[in-house]
Order: C-alpha cells, then sequence, then structure tokens
C-alpha cells in the first residue's frame, strides 16, 4: 500500500531524528533524558508508532544542534497535518517563524555565480543571513575546493600537489551589506590544503566591528579567482545551513559551444539530475545557464557540469592516470592485504596510564585520513584502524558521510550488541581498494569503547554509520571485510563498480 504524504513526512522526521542522533553518538536513553522525554516515547517517535509534537521537535533541535534539518523535517509534517484538518488557505509564515529561536543563523537567499574568462574563473557567493539564534555572529566559514580532473581523484590530487591552490592567488574579496551599509569584511584561513581551503570571513575591518545580532539580517559577498588550470568543468553548492532559496548562475563563452547539466544528491537519496531544468539564454557572446530551487534540504548538493564542444582537449588531459587505487593508497601510508598485521589482534591501551600513546596514535590517524581524503570522493564516509597504518594499537577514527559532522574516535572498541536485522551493500578497504565486496551487516550495533581517562561508555550506531564502525572494529580485530561477505560471492573490479560517490540507501 502507498503510503500518504504526512506519513511519508512522520518517517522523514523520525529517519532525521535518527540519524542526527546516532551521529552524534547518543542512544535513545541518553538523548531522552536531555530532552527531558521518558527513553521510551523517543523510542517510539524512531519507530514510527508515535507522531511528534512541536515541543519534541523544538527540544530535539537544541538538544541535537542540527542546524534546522529536524526542524524543517516537523515543519514539513506540521504542514500537511494541519492542512488536512483544515484545507482553508493560511498564509506562509514570515521568516522569523520558519525556524525555532535557537536555530542559528539561516540563508534566506544565497545566489553563486561563476564566470569563465580566457585563463581562469571567478565565482561570487551573496548570501542574505538571518540570525534566528540567541547570540551573536561574528563570523561565518567559507570554503573553496578544487578538482581538475573530477573524474580521475588520483590524478586530480597529483596535480594540485604539483600545482597547489594558495590563498594569494584568490584574490579574494568579500563585504558586508547592513541595511545598506557596506563594510568590508576581514579574514582569517582555517585550513590551507593544495586543492582545498577553510577561511572565516569576520563581521570586521579596520574601522571595527559589526556582529549580526539575533534578529537581525545583513548579505555578504565574497569573491575569488581560480585559474583555468586548477579548476575543472564543475560548479557545486552545498547546503550547510537551513535555506529558503538557491540560485545559481554560469557565465561560460558562447563561442566554446559549452554543453552543461546538472544533478544533484542529498542524505536521503542517490545521485540523479536535477528535478528542474538549467535554463539558457545568450546574451553579448556569452552562454548564461541558470537555475534555481526553494528550500533545498540541509545537507543537500547541486552540482553542474559542463564541456566544451568547441575546444580540443590537450594532449595532457588525454593521459590516463598510470597508477592503480591501491598503489595510491600504497604511496598514502596504507598497509596493504597480505601483510600479518592486518589479521592480528589490535594490542589494548591501559588507560589513563597510556593516555599520551593513546593520542599521538589518533594524531597519526588523523593525520593519514587527511591524506586519503584527498585521493578519493568519499561519499560513504570513510574510516581507519591504527593495523592499517602499521600500528598494532586498538584504535580508529571514522569520518561520518556529513563532512560537516565530528571525527568519531573510538579506543579499545568492541561490538557489544546488534540488531538482528541485517542488510547487504558494497565495502571497499583501504587495504585493497581495487576491489568492492558485498558485505552483510546489521542495521545497528552497541560499541563499548573507551575514553580518554579509561571510563568505558557504550554508543549505538545505526545504518551507515554501524556499517562504517563494524568495518573498523573487525579490522582491530584482525578481521577483513571478505570474512564476512558469503561463499562464493566474488569480488567487483573497482573499474566495474557503479557506486562511487553514491551514499549506502536505507
Amino acid at each position: 500500500m502507498t503510503s500518504s504524504p504526512i506519513e511519508r513526512a512522520a518517517d522523514s522526521f523520525a529517519a532525521e531524528l535518527a540519524r542526527q542522533r546516532t551521529e552524534r553518538g547518543l542512544t535513545k536513553k541518553q538523548l531522552a533524558t536531555q530532552m527531558g522525554f521518558d527513553p521510551s516515547y523517543v523510542s517510539h517517535v524512531e519507530s514510527r508508532r508515535h507522531r511528534p509534537t512541536e515541543d519534541f521537535a523544538r527540544r530535539a533541535e537544541a538538544v541535537l544542534g542540527a542546524a534546522g534539518a529536524i526542524w524543517q523535517r516537523f515543519q514539513e509534517y506540521d504542514e500537511l497535518r494541519n492542512a488536512r484538518s483544515n484545507p482553508v488557505h493560511r498564509d506562509p509564515p514570515v521568516p522569523e517563524q520558519w525556524m525555532p529561536p535557537g536555530t542559528g543563523l539561516i540563508v534566506e537567499q544565497e545566489t553563486a555565480a561563476l564566470t569563465h574568462h580566457d585563463d581562469s574563473y571567478r565565482c561570487v557567493i551573496r548570501r542574505a543571513l538571518y540570525n534566528a539564534g540567541t547570540e551573536p555572529v561574528t563570523r561565518y566559514l567559507v570554503r573553496v575546493a578544487v578538482d581538475r580532473y573530477p573524474s580521475d581523484p588520483g590524478r586530480s590530487n597529483q596535480h594540485h600537489r604539483d600545482h597547489p591552490l594558495t590563498f594569494g592567488e584568490l584574490e579574494l574579496r568579500a563585504h558586508c551589506d547592513d541595511q545598506g551599509n557596506l563594510e568590508p569584511m576581514d579574514w582569517r584561513a582555517k585550513h590551507d590544503r593544495d586543492a582545498f581551503k577553510e577561511f572565516w570571513l569576520l563581521f570586521e575591518n579596520a574601522e571595527g566591528r559589526f556582529p549580526l545580532y539575533p534578529g537581525q539580517r545583513a548579505t555578504i559577498e565574497y569573491s575569488y579567482t581560480v585559474g583555468h588550470e586548477k579548476w575543472g568543468p564543475w560548479f557545486q553548492r552545498a547546503v550547510r545551513l537551513p535555506t529558503r532559496r538557491l540560485s545559481v548562475r554560469l557565465d561560460l563563452p558562447a563561442a566554446l559551444d559549452p554543453h552543461v547539466w546538472g544533478v544533484e544528491t542529498s542524505l536521503s537519496a542517490e545521485e540523479g539530475p536535477l528535478r528542474t531544468p538549467l535554463v539558457r539564454h545568450d546574451e553579448a557572446g556569452r552562454a548564461i545557464f541558470e537555475w534555481t530551487t526553494e528550500e533545498p534540504a540541509l545537507n543537500a548538493r547541486y552540482r553542474l557540469e559542463w564541456r566544451f564542444r568547441n575546444q580540443p582537449v590537450s594532449p595532457a588531459d588525454r593521459t590516463e592516470s598510470p597508477t592503480r587505487a591501491s598503489d595510491r593508497m600504497r604511496a598514502a601510508g596504507i598497509v596493504q592485504r597480505g601483510a600479518d598485521l592486518l589479521r592480528q589482534p589490535a594490542r589494548l591501551f591501559d588507560l589513563p596510564r597510556e593516555e599520551t600513546v593513546a593520542r599521538e596514535v589518533v594524531d597519526q590517524l588523523r593525520g593519514a585520513l587527511t591524506r586519503i581524503d584527498q585521493l578519493h570522493p568519499f561519499s560513504k564516509g570513510v574510516g581507519l584502524a591504527a593495523t592499517q597504518l602499521g600500528i598494532p594499537w586498538s584504535a580508529a577514527v571514522i569520518r561520518p558521510p556529513d563532512r560537516s559532522a565530528e571525527l568519531i574516535v573510538l579506543l579499545n572498541p568492541r561490538v557489544v550488541d546488534a540488531a538482528l536485522d541485517t542488510d547487504e551493500q558494497y565495502e571497499g578497504c583501504l587495504s585493497f581498494f581495487d576491489q568492492r565486496g558485498l558485505v552483510p551487516r546489521p542495521l545497528r550495533i552497541d560499541v563499548e569503547h573507551a575514553q580518554w581517562d579509561g571510563q568505558r561508555v557504550i554508543t549505538a550506531f545505526e545504518f551507515a554509520m554501524a556499517r562504517l564502525v563494524a568495518h573498523e572494529v573487525d579490522h582491530l580485530e584482525g578481521r577483513l571485510y571478505v570474512d564476512r561477505m558469503a561463499p562464493g560471492v566474488p569480488l567487483v573490479p573497482v573499474e566495474e563498480y557503479r557506486e562511487t560517490g553514491r551514499p549506502w540507501r536505507y
């Protein structure tokens, strides 16, 4: 039987609640305690036996700090529920009511424009912001990522190692329009990698500070330039804050006969075409492509790609990457299949006595994860066990599929409980990355692990996080995912694997 829209909206709320709770490592009981609810009520909401209330949604949003995601799902459900009980037309909510108090920063309108010049691309981003939080906003995080060969991560990574992007060449410019007053914005670097830059736009300059106070609005605009030798044929927007409207404009030379298409992905759907078409119009020798969406889903990604049909491909761009995926991982320091250490149980830390050793191991894991994260688009998330670096200690780190989520650190982990319900999904392993295998895993696991002071805690993981964590715990116990596969099921060469860049489906 086909479910109704209101049932689907309630299911969407429950799924978002479970995802946010799991990513923050909270059990249902722990979340219920922080929210002031009975644990059985949280369990019933997640299992769809109870429908969410406004009070429940507000508390869940506040406790989990979900950047408006939980509240958005509730608003979608609540609108359908009220429409069914009162079909009379209701005016749309005013902006202040769009998110609950304490939500934080909201993007009411984002306009992103990319213009191709003779030898470079100029990107201009304009965001109308509203502070729905309870604290003044004094800075805004901006990310700039380049990828010269998006279909060949290894080659692109090598290219950017040889030709790193620098802050100097970006020619950063930023200003804030606060009720008609244009104020230049200073900036401060946060991360500086070969192909990735993060920096804070500051609500201040040499003349003083101008914070965005609760209940106030302001528009920020920033721009940067990247040479064509470092920018491939793609332009992506990621929705990291609650956003009401997103518009994208691509300005390309008409003489190059550009062919443009778009794809979108989200946490709940695999990659697919844009739901609404790009609109093209030509003016003064330029081909202008425009696209707009209303209230995009949090964490959704919208990507435009193109090729110039009237531009010959250079010999350098025809060159095939000579190295295999496993060779790139080996070069990054990952121990490969066949090494004895991968089949030996890891040594447990004696905490807190060996806390210093544990922290050094985790630092090495973090550094290695940063290196390998530039070699492949890990849309499903990625984990790394100490044994994969040739380190015989029981430690692992996991980066969730949501790149903005906190890195998970596990010390002396062991699975103490697992759901009877399982599913099969394809997994890859950094220690033999030329292949993928279909692996059955439980949909939920409870993992006991140590904190720095030696205290033991139990964390529940579900769905994708359960799979990622179980994979790394297996490594620390001397198992590989091939040990979990059904007899006779073959491994799939990575060249034939078709799920790269797509999240696991649940």
